[in-house]
């Protein structure tokens, strides 16, 4: 197994993984309409999602252990695209709690946790290579990495697609579902990601907890994205870096029935591509 190169050539640790497939409180509509019980198991181009996502993990060389997050693993180990991931010596199944920031928590408190990790979830159908790549080469040796996609980015590819933006000076972000935890300092956001984990699709609600100056300048549009990531960072003694994506795909995730259509229209081109 290959380690992958931080962007000064340096050869990094192979990257452990986390998938978030566990459920919400109350369900998913989306999974409730096919009947189908968990959302990481509705299909994507004929392929479960969990199994998009966790076959694009095992298959690159820089990851290492892939842990599996969930609170019920008995429907993975019984459907067809995902039983396989039972017997896989680098599938580490563990049970999730309540929230992400408490089941990541469970995770790193393990003494046998290793850094860097990789986390994203198991909507992140269209995670591929060049994302991996991109996203750890920019991370480095940071505590905390986290993968943005601009605006212009997304709808130069995307028109059509809908998302919710965190406008600062410079540019409007969207979400990836890619984070990087580079050493035992990244448990240090949990305890705020657990606060605004209810409106995740709220980018400002975060900036609350940090004091109303930093607040200020936000939403005023006085700091671009990566002097916000500096100062978060600087109250917290953390280093945290921003990753913008190049790939507008980065934060496509299947949230909802147009998100799936575009999704599944994306994987047909892939296909195509890879066997032309």
């Amino acid at each position: 197994m290959m380690a992958a190169k931080a962007e000064d050539g340096a050869t990094l640790s192979p990257t452990s993984a986390i998938i978030l497939a566990g459920s919400r409180p109350g369900g998913d509509a989306m999974a409730d309409s096919r009947g189908i019980a968990v959302k990481a198991l509705i299909p994507v181009a004929g392929k479960a999602m969990l199994a998009h996502v966790a076959e694009t993990l095992l298959g690159h060389e820089a990851i290492g252990p892939v842990h599996l997050l969930a609170q019920d693993f008995s429907a993975f180990w019984e459907h067809p695209d995902t039983v396989g991931l039972d017997s896989n010596d680098r599938v580490i199944a563990q049970t999730s709690s309540a929230t992400i920031a408490d089941s990541l928590g469970k995770v790193l408190d393990q003494d046998d946790t290793r850094y860097p990790m990789l986390i994203t979830t198991a909507d992140n159908v269209l995670l591929n290579r060049p994302m991996i790549d991109d996203f750890l080469a920019a991370a480095g040796s940071g505590d905390i990495a986290i993968a943005m996609v601009e605006k212009d980015v997304l709808l130069a590819s995307y028109p059509a697609s809908l998302r919710t933006w965190l406008k600062l000076r410079g540019g409007q972000y969207s979400g990836a579902n890619l984070f990087y935890f580079g050493s035992p300092k990244a448990k240090q956001l949990l305890a705020y990601w657990a606060e605004v984990e209810q409106d995740r699709k709220k980018g400002w609600k975060i900036l609350t907890i940090f004091g109303p100056w930093l607040l200020f300048l936000a939403v005023t549009k006085m700091l671009t994205i990566h002097q916000l990531a500096e100062r978060v960072g600087h109250k917290l003694g953390i280093k945290i870096t921003i990753v913008p994506m190049k790939q507008a795909e980065a934060c496509i995730d299947v949230d909802k029935e147009t998100d799936l259509v575009l999704a599944e229209q994306i994987l047909a081109k892939r296909a195509g591509e890879s066997s032309s």
